[in-house]
């Protein structure tokens, strides 16, 4: 039985060898992750989910450490027949001696008509901010058509297509300045969803979105690929693989250009 599964072992050990990345939140949302955890509710699924951590710890007498942290997931799914709509949030926050480390947050609303059908629409409202990176805040309002290209047991593959308009204010990461900018992007997308045998599945989202700014007369453009890897090894053990990478071209103000997120699982069910 080892034999069979000896690849899935070797990628986990170069796998570890990398979880040292440091994980980052991507420019784009990706809701195509959490409509594939969704799909398995019947009618109507809620889930909250809250954290607090705090500690005083130093090495020395004249130098403490303090550390005030937490953290809130709201998620719903409401499906009352032939439409969905979804509701996430999620808040980030963290203090190191009374500076903020950390600050992220979104709240997203979405609306998915005739979701069944080959062909189906969605609509969506959201609201985020990213301290960390400057960005606080970020709102967009927009839409676009899902095909359902091919719906099976084993394999799904959507394509989205779709636009929304997007008012950002940046704080320069080296100055006082504030930029502000509101534009309209063209957002496409596809996922796939392949269960390739009864051990191992493979989920592909990659998000592009684009837009003309007249400022600089040129395209700003957003690249996000997501790739998971789920692994039964055993009856009781799975192992889960995630790796997220953004890219953004053209920045609003200097930032760092491509963030990642490695991210590996092993789990036990009882």
């Amino acid at each position: 039985m080892l034999k069979r599964f000896w690849p899935c072992l070797f990628i986990f050990g170069i796998l570890c060898i990398s979880t040292c990345t440091n994980n980052a939140q991507a420019q784009i949302l990706n809701i195509e992750k959490l409509r594939m955890k969704k799909d398995t509710a019947k009618y109507f699924r809620f889930k909250t989910t809250f954290g607090i951590n705090a500690f005083n710890r130093s090495a020395g007498e004249n130098d403490p450490v303090r550390m005030f942290g937490y953290n809130l997931d709201l998620n719903a799914i409401y499906y009352p027949g032939r439409h969905a709509y979804v509701f996430i949030s999620n808040l980030d926050y963290l203090n190191v001696n009374d500076e903020d480390v950390l600050n992220f947050g979104f709240l997203h609303g979405r609306a998915n008509f005739l979701r069944k059908e080959k062909i189906n629409y969605e609509t969506f409202i959201q609201y985020s901010f990213d301290n960390f990176r400057g960005l606080d805040p970020r709102l967009l309002v927009g839409g676009s058509v899902r095909l359902n290209m091919i719906r099976s047991e084993r394999v799904d593959l959507v394509l989205g297509v779709g636009g929304f308009q997007e008012w950002e204010t940046w704080q320069h990461p080296y100055s006082e300045e504030v930029v502000q900018v509101s534009l309209v992007k063209s957002s496409n997308y596809f996922s796939l969803r392949a269960t390739l045998n009864e051990y191992l599945s493979l989920n592909l989202i990659n998000y592009y979105q684009v837009g003309y700014d007249k400022s600089i007369s040129d395209f700003r453009q957003r690249i996000s690929s997501s790739t998971i890897l789920n692994t039964k090894i055993t009856k009781r053990f799975s192992l889960t693989n995630s790796f997220d990478i953004s890219y953004e071209n053209r920045p609003i103000v200097p930032i760092t250009k491509a963030i990642f997120a490695l991210k590996v699982g092993l789990s036990l069910d009882f």
